[in-house]
């Protein structure tokens, strides 16, 4: 259920079908974010399950991965099948895969 960054990184430059969930709070999304992500903070998933597709690989993104964990098993027991967490999250992309991006 995991997705490292390198492994996402991979299926950005190949065009590989997916959607990244960036699950953070405003704040934090301010501070950087990997371009292209849908926005859309852990606490409002419940109401805005219609915009996820369920037809590629749904990435799920936080700070470190904690709360992207507990949202991909969250979305999974709510019927999402092809969820992925991202290991690490920005953080993990900042440190390994974006090193000019800002970090927090």
């Amino acid at each position: 259920m995991d997705i490292t960054v390198q492994r996402l990184a991979e299926m950005r430059a190949n065009n590989e079908p997916h959607t990244l969930l960036d699950i953070r709070e405003d704040q934090e999304v301010s501070i950087c974010a990997i371009e292209d992500s849908l926005l859309i903070p852990m606490n409002t998933l419940p109401e805005n399950l219609e915009k996820l597709p369920r037809d590629e690989p749904l990435v799920v993104m936080c700070h470190i991965g904690g709360r992207s964990a507990q949202g991909a098993y969250w979305l999974k027991d709510n019927g999402f099948l092809n969820i992925l967490n991202l290991e690490g999250g920005i953080a993990a992309w900042a440190q390994l895969i974006d090193t000019e991006m800002a970090q927090y």
